[in-house]
């Protein structure tokens, strides 16, 4: 199982990070993800809330029986022992982190979820990677920038990157092509703005827009 999630993030390589939207607007929003062709989806553990468990679990189950696995879900920001058993319990397929704590790669690991824990140097993406990460999420990419994600890719040739943060349409293009296996994307796909306007044909555009630059690579 947890190789077909590997296989269908690097075939489908845009996960759309929702971050603080729930109920209805969640599921328009994931909707017109889908619509657009996006179909990684990532709930994020809102780390300022102290109902954050129950919220995120929520969704992550009221997606999963809205979209039947058409729509692979993940839980973000995961960054302790009870997120990730929360997520599994939840039907989380795979988590994200900001940052790289072996106990929760493990943990993941051994529950057999897709582990992408965030790294920045050359150290923490090497941390993650031998302890088990299937990816390695660049945090912040945008910020780091391409000609640093290049000059990781030389030497670290052996690890399969996402690009997070920061990641547009201007740069996604950039970024597979330097072999990234895929991107984070947080505001242009999941705008609270745009969600609460019920703008949704926006973000489905933006989806498609997006899922055109990672065909054409």
């Amino acid at each position: 199982m947890k190789e077909k999630i590997v296989q269908f993030i690097e075939e489908n390589k845009i996960i759309a990070i929702c971050r603080g939207i729930y109920g209805q607007n969640l599921v328009d929003l994931v909707s017109a993800l889908y619509e657009g062709g996006v179909k990684l989806v990532e709930v994020t553990f809102d780390q300022g809330n102290k109902d954050c468990i129950k919220k995120t679990s929520e969704a992550i189950k009221l997606l999963n029986s809205t979209f039947n696995g058409e729509v692979k879900i993940g839980a973000g920001t995961v960054v302790t022992l009870e997120q990730v058993f929360a997520a599994k319990s939840a039907g989380a397929e795979y988590i994200l982190s900001p940052n790289v704590n072996k106990e929760v790669v493990q943990a993941a690991n051994q529950l057999d979820m897709v582990t992408i824990p965030g790294a920045m140097t050359p150290t923490e993406i090497l941390e993650a990677h031998f302890a088990g990460a299937d990816f390695v999420k660049l945090f912040p990419a945008g910020t780091l920038g391409l000609t640093y994600a290049k000059d990781l890719l030389g030497p670290i040739n052996n690890v399969k990157f996402i690009a997070t943060a920061g990641v547009t349409p201007d740069n996604l293009g950039e970024f597979l092509k330097l072999g990234f296996s895929g991107a984070g994307i947080s505001s242009y796909l999941t705008s609270k703005n745009l969600v609460n306007e019920k703008k949704f044909d926006i973000l489905k555009e933006h989806a498609e827009e997006l899922v055109a630059i990672s065909k054409r690579i």
